[in-house]
């Protein structure tokens, strides 16, 4: 109850600057199809995330998610939930391989990530660097503030990540204040 190492975490996109290596990635990902979809699972997603989830999170606690579960996670929300779909371009007219989702709330100042996931195969493209920066990208045409990025634990190897998308706000006592750099 007294600890406060999770910290919710924000970037205002307003005054975000990619950086080279950011822009880098970008370029990487340019030929993946981004798509919204409503929040309704699929079966092409969940054997995505049983993938993700083998390679990435062995005997984590989603490990043992099952399709109702998964469900669940996807469908069962009382705000505005979406889902975009990352694809691989297609040889035909197909809509492609699915290498990347991400679980969006709309919010009303911002985007929230509330859950994503990637084909390991991919991991040389940086694909959750990637979604975020295009998550960044997509408030910003839609006129939103921030881009929330969950929880923020200092020092956590599997979070750490959230602290290279600067500037950085987190959510203290007193409200949201800017990280130092």
């Amino acid at each position: 109850e007294a600890c406060d190492a999770c910290v919710s975490v924000r970037v205002p996109v307003g005054a975000f600057a990619f950086s080279r290596s950011q822009r880098r990635i970008l370029r990487r990902n340019a030929d993946l199809s981004v798509s919204l979809a409503e929040a309704e699972a699929t079966p092409e997603q969940f054997d995505l995330l049983r993938r993700y989830l083998a390679a990435r999170h062995p005997g984590g606690g989603m490990t043992d998610m099952g399709w109702a579960d998964y469900v669940s996670m996807v469908e069962d929300t009382a705000v505005r939930t979406h889902l975009i779909e990352y694809r691989l371009p297609s040889p035909d007219d197909g809509p492609g391989e699915l290498v990347g989702v991400c679980l969006t709330d709309g919010l009303g100042d911002g985007l929230s990530m509330v859950y994503s996931f990637f084909d390991p195969r991919l991991e040389h493209r940086s694909p959750g660097v990637f979604a975020i920066l295009d998550h960044i990208r997509q408030a910003r045409d839609l006129g939103l503030a921030y881009l929330y990025l969950g929880y923020w634990v200092r020092g956590s190897a599997k979070m750490d990540y959230k602290a290279g998308f600067r500037p950085l706000e987190a959510l203290g006592l007193m409200g949201w204040s800017r990280l130092p750099e």
